[in-house]
């Protein structure tokens, strides 16, 4: 139905001519910008693809694996100078029947992505401590070519070490919880204004992994 529309408003416009065939032109020029980049823009998405619990030389450690797309709305937020700040989360807790279930570790990690417009490169940071913009100094800085290589680096979320085995019991019901979104609380002002009923600015996925007893022994 669409394409016999346009076909038929192109026809009209063929049969005009002068100025009024340009503003028909115009016209239509103007429809096809507001449309096609709708349908053919890659929207904003994230899905964990994979979370597992591993043990290593006496620590219990995390591996996770996200497919993270941002979009074109916080592709251009980047390049316009609006870092972005994305957290990671992740707890271990044990199941109590009689109390609320108790928290044997958590650890969090943080990143900031910025776009460097002198260098035409992308800046990573990461850290275990909240990152300003005043406080870029302690956290782990790269540099990168292309804004795919350095969401590689946040995609893969590997040996992540959480606690001492010692800490889990065996005969206990156990488990991790994760999670990890865009935060938006540390966007301008202006920017957590618009992106609250953005459905690109809310990035946000969370799994709880139970712990096997073979795990833990």
């Amino acid at each position: 139905m669409h394409w016999v529309n346009t076909m038929g408003f192109i026809t009209l416009c063929w049969k005009k001519t002068g100025h009024e065939l340009r503003c028909s032109l115009i016209r239509l020029l103007c429809l096809m910008t507001l449309v096609l980049p709708g349908a053919w823009a890659q929207n904003a998405s994230i899905e964990l693809t994979e979370l597992k619990a591993v043990r290593d030389n006496g620590s219990l450690m995390l591996n996770a694996q996200l497919a993270l797309e941002l979009g074109p709305a916080l592709e251009d937020a980047l390049v316009k100078g609006v870092a972005l700040h994305f957290l990671a989360e992740a707890e271990v807790l044990r199941d109590r029947w009689y109390w609320t279930d108790a928290k044997l570790g958590s650890v969090t990690r943080y990143y900031r992505l910025a776009f460097q417009p002198l260098t035409r490169r992308w800046r990573l940071n990461v850290s275990n401590e909240p990152i300003s913009s005043a406080g870029l100094a302690g956290s782990i800085s790269q540099s990168f070519e292309t804004l795919g290589e350095a969401l590689g680096v946040i995609r893969r979320q590997s040996s992540w070490k959480l606690l001492d085995l010692q800490t889990l019991s065996p005969d206990a019901r156990q488990r991790v919880r994760y999670n990890f979104k865009l935060d938006v609380s540390q966007l301008p002002r202006p920017f957590q204004i618009a992106a609250g009923g953005q459905s690109d600015w809310n990035l946000q996925v969370s799994k709880t992994l139970r712990l096997s007893p073979e795990l833990v022994r």
